[in-house]
């Protein structure tokens, strides 16, 4: 296990190296606030994009309430509350995505960004852990979340002075989607119901499309938007874990 860990983190700062040293600084698209579906109901602006976030605000309470009774099975050091900081993030995530859409720009975009980071690092902490060994935790959870939010506030620093860079915030982003399956390709984990991470990143992959093809989407349905079903899409995601994480047993 050790060497094969060693591939794997091998692997990672790789692609970390690839990305700082053969692309260029990743400015924020002009067009990406411009949303295409900016109904107005109840004087609520973009009013699908920000009510689908209340999805996130359910999940993240009932994963919290869930990890608070200790009904989530799951392994963890002492002082590393891996999925309750998850949970939170989860319903965090769905207060700043409500307040980016009701008035999107960069600077809303920040509260939108910074507690996807911790969902996603924390994720990625508790994947990896369970199938490298409990040790990662404590080597990579704090560190991983701190890395995360750092990604936000630098390319919103870097957009203010004219240089904006997305490059860490992908690598946070989308480097988790390359590890997580070459470790559970690799590994094996002590719980069973694994196969519902295939079924959680296959509903997040669905959703970055969605977000990619929002006004194509939009003008072939007339009623949704890829946006929206962006939000539904991940928000199954999170379900889904949060159900693997409440039902799945320790292997005999």
């Amino acid at each position: 296990m050790i060497y094969k860990s060693k591939i794997i983190f091998g692997f990672s700062f790789f692609i970390i190296f690839c990305v700082f040293t053969f692309i260029n600084p990743i400015p924020q698209p002009e067009k990406y606030n411009i949303f295409s579906d900016t109904r107005i109901f109840f004087g609520i602006n973009n009013f699908f994009d920000v009510i689908s976030n209340s999805l996130f605000l359910i999940i993240g309470l009932l994963g919290i309430v869930l990890e608070m009774q200790k009904k989530l099975v799951q392994d963890r050091l002492p002082g590393i509350p891996i999925y309750r900081i998850l949970f939170v993030g989860v319903f965090l995530t769905g207060v700043g995505s409500m307040y980016f859409h009701l008035s999107p720009n960069n600077d809303s975009l920040v509260w939108d960004r910074l507690p996807m980071t911790i969902v996603f690092m924390s994720l990625t902490t508790g994947i990896l852990s369970e199938h490298l060994g409990l040790a990662w935790q404590r080597r990579l959870f704090y560190p991983l979340v701190l890395l995360g939010i750092a990604s936000v506030w630098y390319w919103h620093v870097t957009e203010q002075i004219g240089r904006g860079d997305l490059r860490p915030y992908l690598l946070v982003q989308f480097l988790p989607l390359l590890l997580l399956p070459l470790v559970m390709l690799s590994e094996t984990s002590g719980f069973d119901r694994r196969g519902m991470i295939w079924w959680m990143l296959v509903c997040y992959l669905l959703a970055k499309l969605c977000e990619l093809y929002d006004r194509e989407i939009w003008q072939w349905s007339g009623w949704i938007s890829g946006h929206t079903l962006k939000h539904l899409l991940a928000a199954a995601a999170l379900l889904l874990l949060l159900h693997m994480l409440y039902r799945r047993q320790r292997k005999l």
